[in-house]
Formats: structure tokens, C-alpha cells, sequence
């Protein structure tokens, strides 16, 4: 059985991109609370609810990235056939 082997550049990438969605999770919290007049004890109190939601916009993102490459690759099977004929 082979061995799957991830680059480091990808494990580095994903990693700050998970940091760049839970930034986000974290600053909709703050927000959140501003917008609802709510205490800031909140900001520790609904953590798990923070790191809930960097995991649902990371899911969320994986689905795009995967619907977009499955479109690329669809596009670039019916347009390059097209050109290995012709040539």
C-alpha cells in the first residue's frame, strides 16, 4: 500500500486559512455581541460556539473549492478534447 504524503506548503496553507476562518468566527462574535448589547463574558461563555462555526465555514469553503474544480475540470475535459482533434 502507498504512503500519502502531504507538502508542507499545502499543510502550511490550510492551516493559515483555517487561522484566517476563526479570526473571522471570533470577530462575528465580537460583533455579534456588540450589535446585541450583550456582556463580553460572552467572548470565552460561547467559544465552543465560535469554533463550531470556524469549522462550518471551513466545510463550507472545502465545498466550494471542491465544486470549483470539479467545474474546471469538466471545462478543461470537453474544451482540450476539442483541440487534440483539431490539431
Amino acid at each position: 500500500m502507498k504512503d500519502i504524503v502531504i507538502k508542507a506548503e499545502v499543510v502550511k496553507r490550510e492551516l493559515l486559512f483555517l487561522l484566517a476562518v476563526f479570526v473571522l468566527s471570533f470577530f462575528l462574535n465580537i460583533y455579534a455581541i456588540i450589535v446585541h448589547d450583550g456582556q463580553w463574558s460572552e467572548l470565552f461563555s460561547q467559544f465552543h460556539i465560535v469554533v463550531l462555526l470556524t469549522l462550518f465555514f471551513y466545510l463550507l469553503s472545502l465545498l466550494v473549492r471542491f465544486v470549483y474544480l470539479g467545474v474546471k475540470s469538466v471545462w478543461r475535459f470537453f474544451f482540450s478534447k476539442g483541440d487534440k482533434h483539431a490539431a
